[in-house]
């Protein structure tokens, strides 16, 4: 049984907000059971994020990081094979993936590091000046009309 889910009454009120509906979407139809590799999303400060994924068995050029129309992209493939090994159990999972993220507004990546099978990502928000939150002043009547009220 499929169940169709309407977010228009949550943007009735909103301007703006379209992209929000397509992350929904997407969340949506993404598949199910994508776990592979692990991975952590951590957030060190109001403004630091990093992405932490396992990685085990792969090297920096096995990796691919790429960042396009804000979604970060990391994508891992075992590019050697030495057929000389046969595995009496191969417990370390070393099968293709790829992982996509999507970036909010003003996320820019700082850098990646692989060390001990983890690739760290760097994500930190750079909020320019004209789109930080600004005061509006309200202007008196005498904006609207430079006469006091008692001599109109």
């Amino acid at each position: 049984m499929a169940t169709t889910l309407s977010l228009a009454p949550l943007f009735r009120h909103s301007v703006g907000f379209d992209r929000f509906n397509d992350l929904f979407e997407s969340a949506l139809r993404s598949e199910a059971g994508t776990s592979y590799p692990p991975y952590n999303v951590e957030k060190h400060g109001d403004d630091q994020y990093r992405i932490v994924i396992a990685v085990a068995g792969l090297a920096e050029e096995d990796l691919d990081i790429q960042v396009e129309k804000g979604v970060l992209t990391v994508a891992g493939d075992k590019r050697e094979s030495n057929g000389d090994v046969t595995y009496l159990h191969q417990g370390i999972a070393q099968r293709a993936f790829r992982l996509s993220f999507r970036l909010m507004d003003h996320i820019e990546v700082q850098g990646a590091k692989l060390a001990n099978g983890l690739l760290n990502i760097d994500l930190l928000r750079v909020v320019p000046e004209e789109a930080k939150p600004k005061r509006i002043m309200i202007g008196g009547a005498e904006s609207a009309d430079s006469r006091p009220v008692s001599e109109q």
